[in-house]
């Protein structure tokens, strides 16, 4: 039996209940063009080539990918990356020509991208995801329940932060069901939540991406201030206010367009040129 590995935050599924849950949600078709991260023991990989012509997976445990070899030899179209999915490049795949409706289209996002992802390196990989948002169609992740809280958290609310406004310009947020400990083996000391990202309805576009990070990250690294004061080394109260925004609030009650409304302040400012390569900043 393969042990998890405390270094690389594994917890495998073994709950048959939650994977067809999570088969339901996810809803593969055949000629899904789809990438697995972090497949481990096979829990939701072996279903899901059950579906798929063809599953790219992304596994850095090495004792890992031995067991998936060895359990998934029947199937021509796996294909499994021993790799860091942190430096992984998701537009090195190339759709199966002729596959599906949105495959092998020139510039068009055709990743659906899935996972359990490890829980001490999620929000990094989630950001990274977004960077190569222009090959991903949609993700389906397993994540702390703690975490989804937050990034789906609307303005205002006792989740609300950073990491909410850090996502929002890219992807919408969808909880879809929570998981309990037992689920998983070893089971971790958390719930979890299964949840969808897509990209947004009304995307917002953020020409100074730099500034809009230095902003956010101002704003809450003393959330109990007013933006007056939390903002106080990066825009003066009228700087403020010619954002359309009142100084004297807090920054758990802006939008992220508010805040991206701050991020071109300060970029006159600064008199920064605007970004046209829609690069993500940091989180």
């Amino acid at each position: 039996m393969h042990r998890a590995r405390k270094r690389f935050g594994q917890h495998f599924l073994h709950d048959s209940a939650v994977v067809s849950r999570i088969l339901e949600a996810i809803d593969p078709r055949t000629d899904d063009f789809m990438v697995e991260i972090g497949p481990g023991l096979g829990a939701i990989t072996l279903p899901l080539l059950k579906r798929l012509a063809e599953l790219h997976a992304i596994e850095i445990d090495r004792d890992a990918i031995r067991h998936l070899r060895e359990r998934t030899a029947w199937h021509p179209g796996f294909h499994l990356h021993e790799a860091d999915a942190l430096e992984f490049d998701l537009s090195q795949l190339r759709p199966p020509q002729g596959g599906g409706a949105d495959a092998g289209k020139s510039g068009e996002a055709a990743l659906r991208v899935v996972g359990n992802l490890p829980y001490n390196i999620s929000t990094p990989l989630l950001f990274r995801l977004i960077e190569q948002r222009q090959c991903i169609k949609d993700m389906h992740f397993m994540l702390q329940k703690e975490v989804v809280d937050r990034m789906a958290a609307p303005a205002g609310s006792e989740h609300y932060g950073r990491l909410s406004v850090m996502l929002a310009p890219w992807v919408a947020v969808e909880p879809l069901f929570d998981i309990g400990p037992g689920a998983f083996r070893p089971p971790p000391r958390v719930r979890s939540t299964f949840v969808r990202l897509k990209p947004p309805a009304a995307p917002l576009d953020i020409r100074h991406p730099r500034q809009f990070s230095t902003v956010v990250a101002a704003a809450f690294s003393q959330r109990r201030k007013t933006l007056r004061n939390a903002l106080r080394a990066l825009l003066s109260s009228d700087e403020i206010l010619a954002a359309g925004i009142d100084p004297a609030v807090r920054a758990e009650t802006l939008s992220a367009a508010d805040f991206a409304a701050l991020a071109a302040q300060l970029a006159r400012k600064s008199a920064a040129p605007p970004s046209a390569d829609g690069h993500v900043p940091p989180k």
